[in-house]
């Protein structure tokens, strides 16, 4: 059986001013409706994603800004991170982490620059919405086997 991820959910506080941003990104909008109940969804795609974000009105209780390290995959970090500041996103700058392995939480282990044999894995970079849900770029050039 195939298990495909599809839809993530992202709690926002201004449905408006979060399809903004993520339109100003250059995600394409697959849906923007409401229902006479009051719940509203709105559903964009990253370029070149199978999976999508939704957020809207009455979709989730969880907080605003709370979801961490959702992963874009992208096949060169620098143009990936110039096309998203170029596009209004505050992204920090490419890090990687000193023992060469992706670190959930904190800050500490971060090393500045892409890693220096660029391997797959092993480069980021990092934004948030405005309501502080984080984004972090990876570079994968070679996928490992079964990927």
């Amino acid at each position: 059986m195939e298990l495909k991820l599809e839809v993530v959910v992202l709690p926002v506080a201004d449905v408006d001013r979060a399809k903004a941003f993520y339109g100003q990104l250059g995600w394409r909008q697959d849906a923007d409706f409401s229902t006479e109940r009051g719940l509203r969804v709105v559903q964009l795609t990253p370029p070149g994603s199978a999976a999508s974000i939704i957020f809207g009105e009455h979709l989730t209780d969880a907080a605003p800004g709370s979801v961490r390290g959702l992963h874009l995959i992208v096949s060169d970090i620098a143009a990936a991170r110039a096309e998203l500041v170029e596009h209004g996103a505050d992204v920090s700058e490419i890090w990687h982490d000193q023992d060469g392995v992706f670190h959930w939480a904190g800050t500490e282990n971060r090393v500045p620059g892409p890693h220096p044999e660029h391997d797959s894995y092993a480069s980021f970079a990092s934004f948030a919405d405005p309501d502080g849900n984080e984004w972090v770029l990876q570079q994968i050039v070679d996928r490992l086997p079964g990927r």
